[in-house]
């Protein structure tokens, strides 16, 4: 399930420059499959809507809080390490209730500490080291340029697996406009169904602010066709290497104003096909290794079942010809 939000939201804090008591989120979350490239195309959404504003001096952080076993083990290295540090008693305290926020310090002499502290993507397992790779290499196909941050520190304490987090330079202390990551467990722990979910939330304030501190204006496109009920195309990859090119794919069908998605997980074709029949899908391309090697794929028309061979080259030429 795929949903996204705006509107309102208050802290019960005192107020700062960029960190306002009334300010306004927009968010996406997608919920029910952990799955590397879903944290991709998540991360890929907040990104290019930064761009399409014209911001520039931002740049993408990333990385992996790893699974329970990789916290566990990461964690019982941290406090050994910070037990052997000098801290002040306030400092102690909030390390108590959760470590990795002492990274979040910004005091020179915390930090000058920290350099040698373990970090948790040295102690990821195999299983969350070979997630987050497949995250790196799904952006690398996506060309969105991302450094690893091992250091990053969300504000909130239930992210597992992917973390993110857009950082602008322009805006001094409160640079973050925006960062999100992975969820699993948290719907259990609330008393909901054990299911997996990835989001983000976009600060509306500070987005304004980085566009001020550029010269910019707003110049979002107003074409969208979004809202019409129905999906303009839903790509079913099989296997790894076609959910490499099927994220590709689907950022160009995108940038031209089309609606698209494509299969997440690992659901069988026929399972793929009911799920694009939900989505009122206009039409759907499957991309498996016979199309990766030719290039080329058959579209088909939902509303009729007719296929029409095309170079996947040229399937945005395709269906601006067809819808």
């Amino acid at each position: 399930m795929k949903l996204y939000y705006r509107g309102p939201f208050f802290r019960a804090e005192r107020p700062q420059a960029g960190r306002y008591r009334q300010f306004y989120q927009f968010g996406i979350e997608a919920v029910g499959l952990d799955d590397p490239f879903l944290d991709a195309e998540v991360i890929s959404i907040a990104y290019r809507g930064f761009a399409s504003l014209g911001l520039q001096n931002f740049e993408l952080q990333i990385t992996s809080l790893g699974d329970e076993e990789s916290r566990g083990k990461h964690r019982v290295e941290f406090l050994k390490f910070l037990s052997n540090l000098d801290l002040d008693d306030e400092t102690a305290e909030r390390v108590k209730k959760n470590p990795l926020r002492i990274f979040d310090d910004k005091r020179s002499e915390i930090q000058a500490k920290l350099k040698v502290a373990p970090i948790i993507l040295d102690f990821l397992t195999s299983e969350s080291a070979s997630k987050f790779e497949a995250l790196k290499s799904a952006l690398t196909a996506l060309d969105i340029p991302f450094v690893v941050n091992p250091r990053m520190v969300r504000g909130l304490d239930y992210y597992t697996g992917t973390a993110f987090e857009f950082v602008h330079k322009g805006l001094g202390a409160q640079a973050s406009i925006g960062g999100g990551g992975r969820y699993d467990g948290l719907m259990k722990t609330l008393g909901g169904q054990d299911l997996s979910g990835i989001g983000f939330g976009l600060g509306i304030d500070r987005i304004i602010l980085a566009l001020e501190s550029e010269g910019l204006i707003d110049n979002s496109n107003e074409n969208s066709r979004l809202g019409d009920g129905y999906l303009d195309l839903f790509i079913i990859p099989i296997g790894d290497a076609a959910k490499l090119r099927a994220i590709s794919l689907i950022e160009k069908v995108r940038e031209v104003g089309f609606v698209a998605d494509m299969g997440f997980g690992d659901r069988a074709l026929k399972g793929a096909m009911k799920a694009a029949d939900k989505l009122n899908a206009r039409h759907v391309l499957v991309l498996g290794d016979a199309e990766l090697q030719s290039g080329q794929g058959r579209l088909k028309r939902m509303s009729d079942g007719i296929e029409e061979s095309i170079t996947l080259d040229s399937l945005v030429a395709t269906l601006k010809n067809a819808i």
